[in-house]
């Protein structure tokens, strides 16, 4: 049953966010929880995130991309605007199997960008759009139930699904981006066999936080498709 809008008020269709923010959830923790876990453990060779990551881009033919070190925790990414690439102190001065995961997949971003991966640049290409649907969604959304104006109410939900769409194509860009960490991680020898299977986790538990994002947006959409179909019927 809804009261009020069904929006604004209790209705049941609130039970349908709690797996996504239980996911999202267990999704930080569990990357926090490796990440400190993995960082305690040096690699055998003994190179920094830094390093690694200088190393594949110059065999990757990048030597131009550049590698600024920038405060904040876990604050690594590759910015395809400038070419460059950014590690965190705890990553790019760090020889330990975490770092070295994190630094190789920030360089499978950049080789995305220079090999014309489709994914990475149609993500970039809708940036614009999701931020404004971001801005927009929920204001228009509530607008059309509160003036009753059915046709903003659906344009609100037209400018949430560009969120899940900037979600939905996020996720072959990072799934692919760790593949190559981890190819060229065991490849080039940068990590032992045994030491890649917690660069592997640490990674894996990062994508959850994407898969994440995605179950919780998709939640959302539905949640709203719901309380529209219900004033539709009013």
């Amino acid at each position: 049953m809804y009261y009020g809008f069904g929006f604004f008020y209790y209705d049941w269709t609130l039970l349908l966010l709690i797996p996504g923010l239980l996911l999202g959830l267990v999704a930080q923790s569990l990357v926090r929880s490796r990440f400190r876990r993995y960082s305690k453990i040096r690699s055998y060779r003994g190179l920094t995130g830094a390093q690694v990551a200088a190393g594949i881009l110059a065999d990757a033919g990048l030597p131009e991309v550049e590698i600024e070190v920038v405060g904040g925790r876990l604050s690594d990414h590759y910015d395809p605007r400038t070419g460059k690439l950014r590690l965190s102190s705890e990553v790019a001065h760090s020889d330990s199997v975490a770092a070295l995961g994190v630094a190789a997949h920030e360089v499978g971003h950049a080789i995305q960008h220079s090999r014309g991966y489709f994914p990475l640049h149609l993500r970039n290409a809708v940036v614009p759009a999701t931020k404004i649907g971001s801005w927009l969604y929920l204001p228009i959304f509530i607008a059309g139930l509160i003036f009753a104006i059915e046709p903003l109410v659906w344009v609100g939900i037209g400018c949430f699904t560009l969120i899940l769409l900037f979600q939905l194509v996020t996720l072959p860009v990072e799934f692919n981006a760790s593949s190559r960490a981890l190819a060229v991680l065991k490849d080039h020898g940068y990590l032992e066999p045994g030491e890649l299977t917690g660069a592997r986790k640490v990674l894996s538990a990062a994508a959850l936080t994407y898969v994440a994002a995605l179950v919780s947006s998709l939640l959302i959409l539905l949640r709203l498709l719901l309380i529209a179909g219900k004033f539709n019927r009013r």
